[in-house]
């Protein structure tokens, strides 16, 4: 009799690690495929970016100085491999696009320009998509982070190195408030 009881929770308790190992591989590929996810839309966002440069370039040809700190920035983006790097180059990029638009305000003919226009509509809806996938993707480690840190499979997750997943921050220069101005 007792070792069947033993034998019945040795049991249950390699189910128990089973089942939660299992549920860590499911919610580990979930967060790799948020990121990815995000990730794509990042790429059509720099992969816009020459189109856009050049465009403004043949209405700002004095301006070379925040051109070039946009094909920078899109570098640094298109460059990075680790997360931080990536919230790096994803906020500096951001950053330079926001001067860049700023820069357009100043010449009439390019806030004019169709191609511009349709440009700028492209990146908008980029923009939308990766605020979108970022959420989707914190959500995501948000639900991983929980389940390393929460009992009983916090022990699963330091027996097989489950570690918590960094979340995709923005800059804090970007939470500043915009001025505007009428």
């Amino acid at each position: 009799m007792f070792l069947y009881t033993v034998g019945g929770l040795v049991a249950l308790g390699g189910l128990f690690l089973m089942v939660d190992y299992n549920s860590f591989i499911k919610l580990r590929n979930i967060v790799e495929e948020a990121f990815s996810t995000m990730d794509v839309f990042m790429k059509k966002r720099v992969d816009l970016i020459p189109n856009l440069v050049e465009t403004v370039k043949g209405y700002a040809r004095h301006e070379a100085e925040t051109l070039e700190k946009v094909v920078q920035a899109r570098n640094l983006a298109m460059n990075s491999r680790t997360m931080g790097e990536k919230e790096a180059g994803e906020n500096q990029l951001t950053g330079t696009l926001k001067s860049l638009f700023a820069l357009s305000e100043s010449y009439p003919e390019l806030k004019a320009d169709a191609q511009f226009l349709d440009l700028q509509q492209q990146l908008q809806r980029v923009e939308e998509d990766i605020a979108n996938a970022r959420k989707y993707y914190n959500a995501v480690v948000k639900s991983f982070n929980t389940k390393v840190e929460s009992f009983p499979s916090n022990f699963v997750a330091r027996l097989f190195g489950f570690k918590k997943k960094e979340f995709f921050v923005i800059a804090e220069a970007q939470r500043e408030n915009v001025e505007v101005k009428f």
